[in-house]
């Protein structure tokens, strides 16, 4: 079943794999996603591949290459030391 995308919902690249960001803004053509230490990212709804249980499951191979970067680096700022 797939379910309408609310502000709050995590976004993923895909099942079982860590959050990305959070859905901060929803319309007809779009979805505005926040990534930590990068900001907010327009990502078309054509990059949505599902959505369930509060996840919205990207397609990466439609996501803007700034994106792609910004979470490969989201985690930057982090004390490994308090990583438990």
């Amino acid at each position: 079943m797939t379910e309408n995308i609310e502000e709050g919902f995590m976004a993923f690249l895909g099942d079982g794999q860590e959050g990305i960001g959070a859905v901060r803004e929803v319309n007809d053509t779009s979805i505005v996603i926040y990534v930590e230490n990068a900001g907010e990212f327009v990502v078309p709804r054509t990059a949505v591949k599902d959505v369930h249980f509060q996840k919205v499951i990207l397609r990466p191979d439609r996501l803007d290459k700034r994106l792609l970067t910004a979470i490969g680096h989201e985690h930057d700022s982090e004390d490994p030391n308090l990583v438990g």
